[in-house]
């Protein structure tokens, strides 16, 4: 990847990622002062929902900077992992919000089951409730298509992040419009509905941590994509038995490893085209920063 591409790319992850800060910012500081005008839990688990969205923007904007950075005599590979690690960052924090919320909401389960009276949710709580679905969802939409088209394993999550707090304002709006409109025997719709929305945001935590962990842990690309790479080799003539293939993921970039075969006549200067011809190919498959090393054999 050029300089002027990464410099690019860099700039459009910072823009998408600030504009989900300030609406995360406007969103929670809405949700803090409705949860607590409106006397709704459920609200205020909402706006630390929000709160936990523009922590992780924050983690973004941070960690993808170091992620740019060019390959130096310490990172030989370049420095794509640490993109990986804010995306498992913001699945472990939404992994903890959940599991927050899961918790708050079956204490006041419990509570109530005991006979414990819960108090009416106001009309402000359930106004922020439909204004955050809205506003999520806008952004999520926005942030997923800039997330894949900067090719950003943290801006795609963070956007699933924004998603999240879609469902999570689903729920609070359903529980607090069944406190306001069922009556008192009814108020415990607000914390049966964040329990439930808490197991989707787990749902989506364990989603996003689990190829970071397969990254982290070396794991291949996936079965197509080695065939893809073993095909794309194929197509040249002159090249026979691809073997050894290993492939792992960077990042937002891929490394590829693997020997051929090629007539044992031909020059150092053929096989070295052919070599080079490849490595083009297999970059306009997977990326220009994707790194390949092509071990030449002659054929028997």
């Amino acid at each position: 990847m050029s300089v002027a591409t990464a410099s690019s790319r860099e700039k459009g992850i910072y823009r998408v990622t600030i504009v989900g800060s300030v609406v995360n910012l406007m969103l929670l500081i809405f949700k803090f002062v409705a949860g607590v005008l409106g006397h709704s839990a459920a609200m205020l688990a909402d706006a630390v929902h929000s709160l936990s969205d523009f922590v992780t923007d924050v983690i973004v904007v941070v960690f993808v900077r170091i992620s740019n950075k060019p390959q130096d005599k310490g990172h030989d590979y370049g420095h794509g992992k640490y993109e990986t690690l804010a995306t498992a960052i913001i699945g472990v924090v939404l992994l903890f919000v959940g599991f927050g919320i899961l918790w708050n909401g079956s204490s006041t389960i419990y509570a109530f089951i005991k006979g414990e009276r819960l108090e009416a949710p106001g009309m402000v709580a359930l106004i922020a409730a439909l204004v955050s679905i809205l506003l999520k969802e806008i952004l999520y939409r926005y942030t997923v298509i800039k997330g894949k088209s900067l090719n950003s394993q943290a801006v795609v999550a963070n956007a699933w992040h924004h998603r999240s707090d879609a469902f999570s304002s689903i729920g609070t709006a359903i529980g607090i419009g069944g406190a306001i409109l069922l009556g008192e025997h009814w108020r415990v719709l607000d914390p049966i509905a964040a329990v439930i929305v808490s197991l989707f945001i787990m749902k989506v935590a364990v989603q996003l941590l689990v190829p970071c962990v397969d990254e982290l842990l070396e794991k291949s690309l996936p079965d197509e994509v080695e065939k893809d790479i073993e095909q794309a080799l194929l197509s040249f003539p002159d090249v026979s038995e691809p073997h050894h293939l290993r492939t792992r993921r960077i990042g937002s970039y891929c490394a590829i490893e693997v020997h051929v075969r090629m007539d044992g006549g031909i020059t150092l200067e053929e096989a070295h085209a052919t070599a080079t011809a490849i490595e083009y190919k297999l970059k306009e498959m997977l990326g220009e920063g994707t790194l390949i090393n092509i071990h030449v054999e002659p054929r028997k």
